[in-house]
């Protein structure tokens, strides 16, 4: 009998069930609107895809590229790009922290360079509601190591033995002239500051062994409370019932083709509706991004599946190491309403039709013929007020088109009511051509944006040139 047979029949007996037993539910996904899971991760190589990324899912197998596929927070630190980002919630769920490598592959550092002599620090952002984050800063983790070369793939589980978290990650300490990555842990209450780093796995001779991830399992599923993984060469599983514990091997995915040349990257998540889990893995090799792998029991590997192709989907861009986050409702709602499908624009100028306004070094002015992400905003509901419009900088997220002392630049909106207003337009009839539109400012009601000697300025408009100047089309 088929997996969609069986759930059929299982789905139709518990709803029979449920007239005589309270304590039956279906093993299906009880109503559509019951929340779903949100992923951080990267997408590639450059500058542009190594920073942190977001994506949704309301089955766990299906995936939606947020903020229409562009990245959500950027690095101005370290290397200024991120990789193997890792989204940890308190146990309260009133405090977030994404943990990031601070690498960028492609972006002037040599593989050598990153490897050998590369940050010992990660790249950490801190959030009470998963929409607004602070500014990032670095922890370092590897300084503390003898001869640590770098700090890569960085992951956190909270820790009740000890209540604080416990950091691990890898590091290279070279062995006999080799290069060979650790993971190393240390324990910390807020990644700002931590303990001094132990060694957390170490294998047999020059072996070396990079992402580990763990999941904890409920009472009664396995053999073990707590279940990682690990590319070792194959992707490892190991079980404990303590984090700080000691873990027994219990074997690896060859068994279903997938070995650590393949893939890597290994990431949990819980099916909220049932007891299955999914392990994600990364198929760097063949450079395709995640593909998930089913089981019913972390802990025994004679129950991981490969899904069927169709039976997943990992949306446009490619999904790189990062975590898994299952939502509750409220989380949800803030995430979709902050990031929802807003497709990108230019702004083209009335009077000189071939320029478009664009940013570059965070000043902003109107240039010609420019397609690439400097000219491209997503026309935000606005700060301020309803009604209004804000422009959200395509490839800097969180920035906005911002005027101070009646110039405009590219600010990183800090969450103040002053910032809000200095960003915040009202979009009008062009005022050279009602057909075309100008943007009248919010908290300077006698002025608009213009454009003068091609630099965007906020002035009164006057004469039939400035009103030229002050109109614009919103285009693709």
């Amino acid at each position: 009998m088929s997996k969609i047979l069986l759930r059929l029949v299982a789905t139709l007996a518990a709803a029979c069930l449920l007239f005589t037993s309270w304590v039956v539910t279906a093993p299906q996904r009880a109503v559509a609107a019951d929340p779903g899971y949100l992923m951080v991760h990267f997408i590639g190589e450059g500058s542009t895809g190594q920073q942190i990324y977001l994506s949704h899912s309301t089955d766990g197998l299906h995936w939606n590229d947020l903020n229409d596929g562009a990245s959500i927070l950027r690095s101005p630190l370290g290397t200024r790009g991120v990789r193997d980002p890792a989204l940890v919630r308190s146990p309260g769920g009133d405090r977030y922290w994404i943990i990031a490598t601070d690498l960028c592959w492609g972006c002037g550092s040599t593989v050598d360079g990153s490897i050998n002599n590369g940050s010992r620090s990660f790249v950490v952002w801190e959030s009470t509601d998963l929409i607004n984050w602070s500014q990032p800063w670095l922890l370092n983790v590897a300084g503390a190591i003898p001869d640590g070369r770098n700090a890569w793939a960085p992951e956190a589980i909270w820790n009740p033995a000890t209540n604080d978290y416990v950091l691990y990650w890898a590091t290279n300490v070279p062995l006999d002239g080799k290069t060979k990555h650790r993971i190393f842990y240390a324990r910390t209450s807020d990644f700002r500051t931590i303990t001094t780093p132990q060694i957390y796995i170490d294998r047999p001779g020059t072996q070396e062994l990079i992402d580990t991830q763990i999941v904890e399992l409920p009472a009664g599923v396995g053999t073990h409370r707590y279940v990682r993984a690990s590319g070792d060469g194959q992707i490892t599983l190991e079980g404990s019932n303590s984090i700080l514990g000691t873990w027994t091997h219990l074997g690896n995915l060859s068994g279903i083709g997938l070995t650590g040349s393949q893939v890597e990257g290994p990431m949990w998540m819980k099916f909220r509706d049932r007891n299955e889990w999914a392990i994600y893995l990364d198929q760097y090799s063949s450079g395709r991004g995640y593909m998930p792998v089913t089981t019913t029991d972390p802990s025994t590997v004679g129950t991981y599946q490969i899904p069927a192709s169709g039976s997943y989907n990992m949306g446009v861009t490619k999904k790189r190491h990062g975590s898994i986050l299952t939502l509750t409702a409220a989380e949800e709602g803030r995430v979709l309403a902050r990031w929802p499908s807003t497709p990108a624009k230019r702004i083209q100028s009335y009077n000189f039709p071939d320029r478009y306004v664009r940013h570059a070094n965070y000043d902003v002015r109107i240039d010609q013929n420019i397609t690439g992400p400097d000219a491209q905003f997503r026309l935000r509901p606005g700060l301020a007020g309803s009604g209004t419009v804000s422009f959200e900088s395509v490839n800097f997220p969180g920035y906005f088109l911002r005027h101070a002392n009646y110039d405009f630049q590219l600010v990183r909106n800090d969450g103040t009511a002053q910032f809000a207003a200095d960003a915040t337009f009202r979009q009008v009839a062009g005022l050279a051509d009602p057909t075309w539109s100008s943007f009248q400012s919010y908290n300077h009601t006698d002025r608009y944006i213009r454009h003068y000697a091609y630099q965007l300025r906020l002035d009164p408009i006057t004469t039939t040139t400035a009103r030229g100047d002050a109109t614009f089309r919103v285009t693709n």
